[in-house]
């Protein structure tokens, strides 16, 4: 099990920073994502991958004026 966003999820243990992005349905142009307090760049999406006990934040960046 992970925390996203501060909700509990399961079925993530394992899977790249790329296919949660994808799977949670966000946008990966305008997402900065930190797992356990440390940002992932978003080259490393594909290589980085999520465990059982991350604590994960996704920040979505909206646009205005």
């Amino acid at each position: 099990m992970i925390q996203l966003n501060g909700e509990e999820k399961t079925g993530y243990d394992g899977v790249s920073v790329e296919e949660l992005v994808e799977r949670e349905g966000f946008s990966k142009a305008r997402i900065a994502v930190e797992i356990n307090g440390k940002i992932v760049g978003k080259a490393e999406y594909s290589t980085v991958c999520v465990h059982s006990g991350d604590v994960i934040e996704v920040v979505s960046f909206v646009g205005g004026g």
